[in-house]
Formats: structure tokens, C-alpha cells, sequence
């Protein structure tokens, strides 16, 4: 069942139908194991992945960095839950190492990124620091690749 979830995980569009041929199983095996997953949890949602700077839309996406006061019962849960909720949040992640979170926010300018960090985020009660890194250029997501196979004669002129 593992590589049946690589599968639709790979591809949302992937119907019943064509996972039955693919795995040689019922169509209604398929339509019942999905909607099981669904239910449980397993399956939270389909999207679609767009290249926004081909679709010639402005986005600005940047990974923030956060060091937060853990003391207290479920600190980190607390504050996760209560980011999480910012249209701005795309993913959040507790992590190991020099800092707690990895957060990673969007908008539609640099600036309203940074307002976001400067007004939303660093002024939560429990956040000690942050530190924000703009990403600059996409080249693979979700194994997606970005990038065509030439290269971007802007970045050979520097090195």
C-alpha cells in the first residue's frame, strides 16, 4: 500500500481508475482504500504545484528561522498552533539544531514579507529570535524540478 501512497502522493490527478491498472487491483478496492486514507488522516489534501515566475505573478518566498522560549508545558506545540494560522505560514517545522522552527512565509513583495517577520512573527511573546533568508531562485520542490537544463547566463558571469 506504501508505494500506492508514493504514487498519489507524486501525482494528485491519479484516478482510481488508473491506479487500479498501475497496481493491478479493483477499482473499488482502490476508491474504498482511498477514501479510508482520507478519513484517517493519511491523505490531507491534493495540490497542484505552480511555477508562479512562469504564471508572471510576483512571489516572494523566504524561510525564517525562529529560537523561542520553550519553558512551559507544550511550548512548542503553542506556538506552532498559533502561527500556523497566518495566511502568510506555508509550512512550519520544529527542528533540531541552533534553532526551534523553520517557518516558511510568502507574499507578494519583499516588503510585506518582511513586515509579516517584523510585526507578526517577531512580536509573538515567546519568540527570542528570528533570522530570515529570502529564497532567491526555486530549482526542485517536492521533486519537482524548476530549472531547464540551460543554464541562467546571469549567474555564469559570476563565477
Amino acid at each position: 500500500m506504501n508505494s500506492i501512497l508514493k504514487a498519489i502522493e507524486k501525482d494528485a490527478t491519479l484516478t482510481p481508475e488508473a491506479l487500479a491498472r498501475m497496481y493491478h487491483k479493483e477499482v473499488g478496492e482502490l476508491r474504498a482504500l482511498i477514501e479510508k486514507w482520507e478519513k484517517e488522516g493519511v491523505i490531507l489534501g491534493k495540490r497542484t504545484l505552480i511555477d508562479w515566475d512562469k504564471a508572471g505573478e510576483e512571489c516572494v518566498r523566504a524561510l525564517i528561522e525562529v529560537k523561542i522560549d520553550h519553558r512551559g508545558a507544550y511550548a512548542y506545540d503553542k506556538f506552532a498552533q498559533k502561527i500556523r494560522n497566518y495566511p502568510e505560514v506555508k509550512s512550519v517545522y520544529l527542528m533540531s539544531g541552533g534553532f526551534d522552527f523553520s517557518v516558511v512565509v510568502e507574499g507578494r513583495t519583499l516588503k510585506e514579507v518582511a513586515f509579516f517577520v517584523g510585526e507578526k512573527l517577531s512580536s509573538q511573546e515567546m519568540v527570542l529570535s528570528t533570522g530570515t533568508h529570502f529564497i532567491l531562485k526555486k530549482y526542485k520542490e517536492n521533486d519537482i524540478f524548476f530549472m531547464t537544463d540551460e543554464p541562467d547566463e546571469r549567474v555564469s558571469d559570476l563565477i
